[in-house]
């Protein structure tokens, strides 16, 4: 039996990209990229600064966690607020998590004001993000199956029905199966296997993980 928690799906980012716009002369270069933990993110923003030395702000965001447990923006010098913070809110607008972006303002001569900049940083980044490739997460159950061959058709049966695709099986004396099922299925996945085979079936959960969605 698995214990009630709350687990959210989440999209993790598997490409970055890059987008630009032009706001009266001003450039904004957003640049957004996968990490796994804020050692990542932080090595990403110093990457752009060390490229993009030459421009005025390089300002930058980033949401780490399934949960968004991790959250950190940056202004790098433009007014508080108007950066950083409304880029960090178009992250986690999207419901992409592991994610940073960092972006590259180079002035061109005329003041935005505040909304002005706000619109700026956030827009770039939104059109960034429809450029990015992402992949649905969920948390699921790893499950091993044991069982004999008479069983086998129906338990392939029952898995196919619930759209659990195999990931691994081995036939031997015995077919053993390995299959991940999303957490609000698993309970159900079990009883239902362990009916249809008359109890023969031996289940063993390997371990709870977040997986791609599909695979």
């Amino acid at each position: 039996m698995v214990e009630k928690m709350e687990y959210d799906d989440f999209l993790m980012l598997v490409k970055g990209a890059e987008a630009e716009i032009v706001e009266k002369k001003s450039r904004f270069i957003a640049t957004v990229k996968p990490v796994e933990n804020e050692e990542e993110a932080v090595a990403f923003i110093d990457e752009m600064k060390k490229k993009y030395y030459d421009a005025r702000h390089n300002c930058s965001a980033f949401v780490i966690g399934s949960r968004a447990e991790l959250t950190r923006s940056s202004d790098d010098g433009e007014p508080g607020g108007t950066a950083g913070r409304p880029m960090l809110e178009v992250l986690l607008g999207s419901g992409i998590r592991n994610i940073a972006v960092v972006v590259t303002r180079y002035f061109g001569g005329t003041l935005l004001g505040t909304g002005g900049l706000v619109r700026a940083y956030s827009g770039v980044v939104k059109e960034a993000l429809t450029l990015c490739e992402t992949a649905r997460q969920r948390f699921g159950v790893k499950l091993r199956i044991k069982t004999d061959y008479n069983a086998v058709g129906k338990i392939q049966y029952l898995l196919a029905n619930k759209k659990i695709d195999v990931m691994d099986s081995m036939y031997a004396a015995d077919v053993e199966l390995t299959v991940i099922a999303p957490i609000e299925e698993y309970d159900r996945l079990c009883k239902d296997i362990t009916e249809a085979t008359g109890a023969r079936a031996k289940l063993e959960e390997i371990e709870r993980l977040y997986y791609t969605d599909g695979v």
